[in-house]
């Protein structure tokens, strides 16, 4: 089965909808303004998560947009088609966010004239990612190092916007700082404005916090007042009553989801659903079974490794009768079939239990 008749047939039973909306591919920073104001909850790029099949399963379940993985300026350089698999939409996808992570300008031009010229109108914006704070990407300068050398990382956003011929937004992920009580981020996205940058996404937490701690909103808010391009806020959205009120306390014109989509992908819609004031509907166990079993045809369909399954099966079935046994199950699996065989022993399990 494609990836289309995939969603179509296993979509609704999983209350997705049957093909994400599509919008026009957005060419400036008034235009993601505008874009932001229709779907404002985003899926964030995830490294190992953010592939074909979870991007279609986030776009039918509501976001607003989807990035991919963070992908290597020197992959695409030197490593060709197989870093190029991390790019490529799907047919599933209107368009996608691709972002970049690297430290050379030249590579960075050269990566974006090459996205560009390979997704069309599909490229709704290239991200520079300057807030991943894993030591092997910052031991390099690159990730969160660059919070420390604000001049590269403007060359970074100009050279994109050079390599990109100035087609599509570039945009740029940042932290909070680098280190514990030392928050730069006002002044550094006040920097990446100036290079040209048409929206910030800003992570409330230090990258030295890694992952640990609360991520601070109050940040979002300062970067909010610092620049006129359009923020986009990230950190603690676990829920989608979180979404709704950090799009609502930050003023920010946008909210990326990360770790809240795991086994979630409603909580878009959901979040939407909050900032006007409606009550979403709740998900079930039947529904959630459904939604893995969808998900999951969508890593075949793809062409993904099927091993990133057994992360979703635990994402998906946590809570459910037997959950560790049906965990247990998935790690062994190498197969569709296999894990479609999880996705109905877990049915069989919910119906015992009723």
């Amino acid at each position: 089965m494609t990836p289309s008749q995939v969603l179509a047939e296993w979509g609704p039973a999983a209350g997705l909808l049957a093909a994400p909306a599509a919008l026009p591919a957005q060419t400036d920073g008034l235009n993601l303004k505008s874009r932001f104001r229709l779907k404002p909850f985003l899926m964030a790029p995830m490294a190992g998560v953010s592939d074909a099949a979870y991007r279609t399963m986030a776009r039918a379940g509501g976001a607003g947009l989807a990035y991919t993985e963070m992908v290597s300026c020197a992959g695409l350089h030197y490593g060709g088609e197989k870093t190029w698999e991390l790019v490529e939409p799907a047919e599933t996808e209107p368009d996608i966010a691709v972002q970049l992570f690297g430290s050379k300008p030249e590579l960075f031009r050269e990566a974006a004239a090459s996205v560009c010229e390979r997704l069309g109108n599909r490229l709704a914006l290239i991200d520079i990612n300057m807030a991943c704070p894993v030591p092997k990407v910052t031991k390099k300068g690159e990730g969160s190092a660059l919070l420390d050398n604000p001049e590269l990382a403007a060359s970074l956003v100009q050279a994109c916007i050079e390599g990109s011929g100035a087609q599509v937004p570039v945009t740029a992920k940042i932290r909070r700082g680098r280190r514990m009580g030392e928050e730069v981020a006002p002044e550094f996205a006040r920097a990446m404005e100036a290079a040209g940058a048409s929206a910030i996404a800003v992570h409330g937490r230090f990258a030295n916090q890694l992952y640990h701690g609360e991520a601070d909103w109050g940040c979002v808010s300062r970067v909010v007042k610092a620049v006129s391009v359009p923020v986009i806020g990230s950190g603690d959205v676990s829920s989608a009553q979180a979404g709704a009120r950090m799009l609502a306390e930050t003023g920010a014109s946008a909210v990326m989801v990360a770790r809240g989509s795991y086994g979630n992908p409603w909580i878009f819609r959901d979040a939407a659903a909050l900032r006007l004031g409606e009550s979403p509907a709740p998900h079930d166990a039947r529904e959630k079974i459904a939604a893995f079993r969808c998900h999951v045809r969508l890593l075949s369909a793809t062409g993904a490794n099927l091993k990133r399954a057994r992360s979703l099966a635990g994402w998906y079935l946590r809570g459910m009768p037997e959950a560790a046994r049906l965990r247990g199950m998935a790690v062994t699996c190498l197969t569709l079939e296999d894990y479609l065989a999880v996705a109905d022993e877990a049915e069989r399990m919910l119906c015992d239990a009723e």
